[in-house]
């Protein structure tokens, strides 16, 4: 298994949108939120996604079809 940790800035239209939840269901990727800050007009999560690599791949592009930033994280931001 391929573990990935990036950053999900969402716009504010996208907020009360299960997306984490729906890039598991979708993509067989489980999502483990490291950092998170959500108000209601913007937001954005640290997320570890593990899973195959290629499902990560899939679930980071519909992701970012949707209209969500990703960025990649260096190290551990919560522990580091």
């Amino acid at each position: 298994m391929a573990k990935r940790r990036v950053m999900f800035t969402f716009p504010q239209e996208l907020i009360r949108e299960p997306v984490i939840y729906n890039l598991g269901q979708q993509f067989k990727v489980v999502g483990n939120i490291r950092r998170a800050d959500i108000s209601e007009d913007k937001g954005w999560v640290v997320l570890e996604l593990e899973g195959k690599e290629e499902d990560i791949e899939q679930g980071i592009a519909w992701v970012t079809s949707k209209g969500i930033r990703v960025d990649p994280i260096i190290g551990d931001i919560v522990e580091g």
